[in-house]
């Protein structure tokens, strides 16, 4: 399993890591620019809405060719990765409560995703041909932080 890209002090973090999640690189991407700095507890909201395509994510990267939407300009609802990154921040919650943190106080200081390794696959054809159909996956770091 990779490591932390950065290194923070145990005694006031707590941390989760998603490892070769089937979800969009470039959402979770976008996901993490939007979440960098909030509270859990917003975070999940935040989240839960864009799951339920209440409130769609406003695309800052990757935003060519996106729709846009109402108010915010390109943007899109990624379902998948929100599902993921949900999980994690629930994942790094549970870290945080077991290391004897307030988790209500908790905020998401250091938020990261990138490629993960590709899972290999083919797709059959005509003639005794063969076309690639690979999947990307997605690392995401979390790191929580107690504020006072």
């Amino acid at each position: 399993m990779p490591k932390y890209s950065i290194e923070m002090d145990p005694e006031k973090s707590a941390k989760a890591y998603g490892y070769e999640l089937h979800c969009s690189p470039k959402d979770s991407m976008n996901l993490a620019y939007a979440l960098k700095g909030l509270k859990t507890e917003r975070a999940k909201k935040f989240l839960g809405e864009i799951i339920e395509m209440k409130r769609p994510l406003p695309a800052t990267f990757h935003k060519r060719k996106r729709a846009h939407q109402k108010g915010i300009g390109a943007g899109s609802y990624p379902q998948k990765a929100a599902r993921h990154m949900l999980k994690i921040i629930e994942n790094a919650e549970n870290n945080a409560e077991y290391k004897g943190f307030d988790v209500e106080n908790m905020k998401i200081s250091h938020i990261s995703t990138y490629r993960g390794r590709i899972i290999k696959g083919i797709m059959p054809r005509a003639q005794g041909r063969a076309t690639n159909k690979n999947k990307i996956t997605t690392n995401i770091e979390i790191i929580l932080e107690e504020v006072e």
